[in-house]
C-alpha cells in the first residue's frame, strides 16, 4: 500500500495544479504598476530583436535582469494574447517547480512529507499569487530554491556518481546544475540570490567549483553583453540604484518597520498560517538538514528584514524552505488531546474569511486594505470543512485532512478567478477602459492618473501618454481620475 500512495501522489500531482494555475491567465488585465511595465519591456524585446537592453518607451531600463523579459518576449513570437504571453511563463515555472519540489523532498524525507511540503506550498497565498502576476519574484523563488535543493539533497547524483566509480576532479557533476539554476536565479533578480546561497556553500562543499563554473556560464553573457553596449550608466542604476540604495537608503519609497515580513510571511502562509505553531515543538529539530533549513530561514529573514525598502514578494524564496518545515513538523507531532488535528481544524477555520476578502479584494487593489469592506458571509461552508479537518486529523489522517483543507482552497480560487476576475478587471485594471475608449485614449494626455494606472494605459495605447501641460497638449482629450474611477475628458 505504501508503494501505491507514492506513486499515486506522483503521477496525480500534475493535473490538479495544472487546473489550479493555468485557468483564466487573460480573465483580467495586467494589475499594479509593474506587470504592465514589465509586459511592455517584453514585447519591446519581442519586436525590436534586441535582447541584451531592456527598454521602456524606447528608453534603457535597468531595475531588473532580463529572465522576465525574455519569457515574455517569446510568449509574444508564439502570438499568444498579451495577458497569457506575460503570465503563462511564470505558471508553468511555477508549476515545474512544484513537481521538482516534491520528487526531491520524496526522495530526501517521505512521500508523506512530499506530498504535504508540496500541498502547503502549492495552495499558499503567497506562491499562488505570485503564480499568476508577471512579476520577478516566482523566476527567482523557482530557480534559487531548486539550486538549493540540488546542493542540498543530492543524494541520487552522488549516489549514481559511486556506482560508477566516477572522482571527477571538480566535484559532484550536479554542481554545474546547481550554478545554472543559480545563474538563471541572478538572471532573474539581480545579485541577491548570491546572497542567499551563500550559506548553501558551507555546507555543499563538493559543489562549490563546479556551481560557480554553471552560475558563470549562464549569467554572464548577460551582465557582459550589457556593460558593454551601456557602459556604466548600467552598473549606475542596475547594481548602485536598485541594489545598493535599495537595501540602505530610504529614497525608493518603500520603507518599512524591521518586523514587517513576520505578518507578511503568515499572511502569505494563509490558510496554513496555523501550522506556524507547530514550529514551536521541538521534536521537528531533531534532524540536522532541518535545523540548517531553519537556520537558513532566519538568516534570510534577517537579512531581507535588514534593508530599507521592503515589499511583499521579496521574501517569496523563503516559502518552499518554510513548507518542508511545515510538512516534517506535521509528520512528527505527537498523537494528543492537542495536536496537529487543532492547527489543522484551525487552517481550514482560516478559510471562513475568503468571502470576505473576495468581496473586499477590488477596494483594497484600489485604496488599500485599509480602507476595504470586509463582509463576513457564506461563511458556514468553511466551518463544515474545519470540522472534516479536525475530524481526520484525530483518526491520525493527517494527509487526508490536509487535502481535504487544499481541495476547498482550490475551490475558492476557482470561485475568485470567475466572480472576481471581471470586477477587477473592470475597476482596477485598465484594460477594459482602454477597450472601451480605443480612439480617445490613444491620442490624450494624463491628468493626475496614479502610478499604478499609468503603466497600464501606456501598454494597451501601444505607447507611453504625455502629461496633460503645455500647449503642446491643450487640443487633446484628457485621461483623469473621477470616483476612483478613469474617465476621458474632451478639452
Amino acid at each position: 500500500m505504501p508503494h501505491y500512495t507514492e506513486d499515486l501522489s506522483r503521477n496525480w500531482l500534475l493535473i490538479p495544479l495544472l487546473l489550479l494555475y493555468l485557468p483564466y491567465l487573460g480573465g483580467v488585465g495586467f494589475i499594479g504598476p509593474d506587470e504592465p511595465r514589465y509586459a511592455s519591456i517584453g514585447r519591446a524585446m519581442a519586436v525590436s530583436g534586441d535582447w541584451v537592453t531592456p527598454r521602456l518607451d524606447g528608453q534603457p531600463w535597468f531595475e531588473k535582469p532580463p529572465l522576465l523579459y525574455w519569457t515574455i518576449a517569446v510568449g509574444h513570437e508564439l502570438r499568444l494574447p498579451d495577458e497569457w504571453a506575460a503570465r503563462l511563463p511564470i505558471a508553468l515555472a511555477s508549476i515545474a517547480f512544484l513537481i521538482f519540489f516534491y520528487g526531491v523532498i520524496e526522495r530526501e524525507f517521505s512521500a508523506r512529507a512530499a506530498l504535504a511540503a508540496t500541498t502547503i506550498l502549492a495552495t499558499s497565498a503567497g506562491w499562488l499569487t505570485y503564480s499568476f502576476a508577471a512579476l520577478t519574484d516566482l523566476l527567482m523563488s523557482a530557480t534559487l530554491g531548486a539550486a538549493m535543493l540540488l546542493a542540498l539533497f543530492d543524494t541520487a547524483f552522488d549516489a549514481r556518481r559511486k556506482l560508477s566509480g566516477y572522482r571527477g576532479a571538480l566535484g559532484s557533476p550536479a554542481g554545474y546544475v546547481v550554478g545554472a539554476l543559480l545563474g538563471a536565479s541572478m538572471l532573474a533578480k539581480g545579485f541577491v540570490p548570491l546572497v542567499l546561497f551563500a550559506p548553501v556553500f558551507l555546507v555543499a562543499r563538493g559543489k562549490r567549483l563546479t556551481s560557480i563554473a554553471g552560475c558563470i556560464v549562464v549569467a554572464a553573457p548577460w551582465y557582459v553583453l550589457c556593460s558593454i553596449r551601456n557602459g556604466s550608466a548600467f552598473w549606475m542604476d542596475f547594481f548602485w540604484k536598485h541594489h545598493v540604495e535599495r537595501f540602505l537608503s530610504s529614497s525608493l519609497q518603500h520603507v518599512q518597520p524591521f518586523w514587517y515580513y513576520i505578518p507578511v510571511l503568515l499572511a502569505g502562509l494563509f490558510p496554513w498560517t496555523p501550522l506556524a505553531g507547530l514550529l514551536l515543538l521541538r521534536k521537528t529539530y531533531d534532524d540536522v538538514r532541518v535545523r540548517f533549513l531553519t537556520l537558513w530561514l532566519l538568516y534570510a529573514l534577517v537579512f531581507f528584514s535588514a534593508a530599507q525598502n521592503k515589499l511583499p514578494g521579496y521574501i517569496l524564496p523563503l516559502m518552499p524552505a518554510l513548507a518542508i518545515l511545515l510538512a516534517v513538523s506535521i509528520d512528527r507531532c505527537p498523537e494528543s488531546p492537542f495536536g496537529v488535528q487543532w492547527v489543522l481544524g484551525a487552517s481550514g477555520l482560516m478559510l471562513m474569511i475568503f468571502p470576505a476578502i473576495s468581496a473586499a479584494l477590488p477596494d483594497a487593489l484600489l485604496s488599500g486594505l485599509s480602507k476595504a469592506h470586509l463582509v463576513f458571509a457564506h461563511a458556514l461552508p468553511f466551518v463544515v470543512i474545519a470540522a472534516a479537518a479536525w475530524v481526520l486529523a484525530w483518526r491520525n489522517y493527517r494527509t487526508a485532512a490536509l487535502v481535504t483543507v487544499a481541495m476547498s482552497v482550490a475551490v475558492g480560487i476557482a470561485y475568485l478567478k470567475i466572480a472576481i476576475f471581471p470586477v477587477l478587471d473592470q475597476r482596477v485594471s485598465v484594460r477594459a477602459f482602454v477597450t472601451a475608449h480605443t480612439a480617445e485614449v490613444s491620442s490624450s494626455c494624463l491628468e493626475r492618473v496614479p502610478r499604478s494606472w499609468e503603466y497600464g494605459l501606456a501598454y494597451y495605447a501601444g505607447h507611453a501618454l504625455p502629461p496633460c501641460s503645455g500647449t503642446a497638449t491643450e487640443a487633446r482629450p484628457r485621461v483623469t481620475v473621477r470616483d476612483s474611477q478613469l474617465v476621458v475628458v474632451d478639452q
